[in-house]
């Protein structure tokens, strides 16, 4: 499945702009990245940091046919996201449960999913940040970035084509085989 590219400079939120895509125009599927969001969102309402240079991306496609609970898809959306900062880390990456990833006992990624039902189909909406060149100051939950970790700087060009790759060729198989043990295909 091939997503549609939406590049922007500065937006509120990659999340909301993927549902207001979603609802007016013909693209149901598609990946939105930005430079800097003004509202980016974490779970229950949280503000996520935007600094820029850091990843901010929203990848939405429709799930109608996908009989997965919205936890393993968490789990799955981890998973790919994991996948795409071993390309740079070599060192061991942890899920914390339910969507955080971590090096070294420090924050490096959230996502956040939405499930959007909208004109009779099922889309989710998957926002990932990582944190490529900054790491926020959150208190009582240390955070980290790839620049610290690896001394290379990554651009979020690079970074986001590469996550658009990995969920290009992996939609099709999540549809087409709707795998219950999904870890061995990622």
């Amino acid at each position: 499945m091939k997503l549609k590219k939406f590049n922007f400079k500065t937006i509120n939120s990659t999340n909301d702009l993927a549902i207001k895509i979603i609802k007016n125009t013909k693209n149901k599927s598609g990946i939105i990245i930005a430079e800097k969001q003004k509202k980016g969102r974490g779970r229950y309402g949280k503000k996520w940091a935007s600094y820029k240079g850091n990843l901010f991306v929203s990848i939405f496609f429709p799930i109608n046919k996908i009989k997965i609970s919205l936890s393993k898809l968490t789990k799955i959306n981890c998973l790919l996201v994991k996948k795409l900062l071993s390309k740079y880390y070599k060192g061991k990456i942890l899920i914390k449960n339910p969507n955080d990833l971590l090096i070294k006992k420090k924050k490096i990624s959230g996502i956040l999913q939405e499930i959007l039902y909208f004109s009779d189909q099922k889309f989710i909406i998957v926002g990932i940040g990582i944190n490529l060149i900054k790491s926020p100051k959150i208190s009582n939950y240390p955070t980290t970035n790839l620049l610290d970790l690896t001394n290379i700087k990554i651009s979020n060009n690079n970074a986001a084509s590469n996550l658009k790759k990995i969920y290009e060729k992996f939609i099709p198989i999540l549809i087409r085989f709707n795998i219950k043990n999904i870890s061995k295909f990622i």
